[in-house]
């Protein structure tokens, strides 16, 4: 039995979902998605909920069966609240500021590093505590522009310095000891 695959999906208020054979569409307040699912897998709309459910229980189908009904989920969830993802800017004279909707980054670099804002994805920088928030009503989408921003300059393992995610833990290893000899 899928655990994940089994759960019911509840549709708050103000969210629409459509389902048209296996293209589902959904809208809220955040904006709309849409997404091709499978067609072996059976989506169905009761009321306020959305059931999916698998043809029978080989590994490929109990696979999709968990992971349709987690992207259906992601999408509700994103239309009606949103998704957030915060990085930490670390490093003495580093900073993130905003440029109209573009992230302006100075990590250490001769220049600074401008980021423009994808569609569908919105940048809030706090200059006090050195944060960037990243969100949007896609969480892959969220999740991939929060991993590029992370790769201009990564936390190095000496000092600590860079862009990291809220809440990594970067270990630190030991600088040169000294030399013997």
């Amino acid at each position: 039995m899928s655990r994940i695959g089994n759960l019911p999906i509840s549709v708050p208020k103000g969210v629409e979902v459509k389902i048209e054979g296996n293209k589902v569409s959904v809208k809220g307040p955040k904006g709309t998605l849409e997404q091709t699912f499978d067609p072996a897998i059976r989506i169905k709309q009761e009321g306020n909920t959305i059931i999916v459910e698998r043809p029978n229980d080989e590994p490929r189908m109990r696979a999709l069966h968990g992971t349709t009904r987690a992207l259906l989920n992601n999408m509700i969830v994103g239309v009606d609240k949103g998704f957030e993802r915060v990085l930490e800017v670390n490093g003495v004279g580093y900073r993130a500021e905003l440029n109209g909707k573009d992230l302006v980054l100075n990590v250490g670099y001769s220049h600074s590093v401008n980021f423009p804002a994808p569609d569908g994805i919105t940048f809030e920088v706090d200059t006090k505590t050195r944060q960037i928030k990243v969100k949007g009503r896609d969480v892959q989408q969220v999740g991939q522009v929060a991993a590029n921003i992370r790769k201009i300059r990564p936390p190095e393992h000496y000092k600590g310095t860079g862009i990291r995610y809220l809440g990594e833990v970067v270990k630190l290893k030991p600088g040169k000891a000294g030399k013997t000899g």
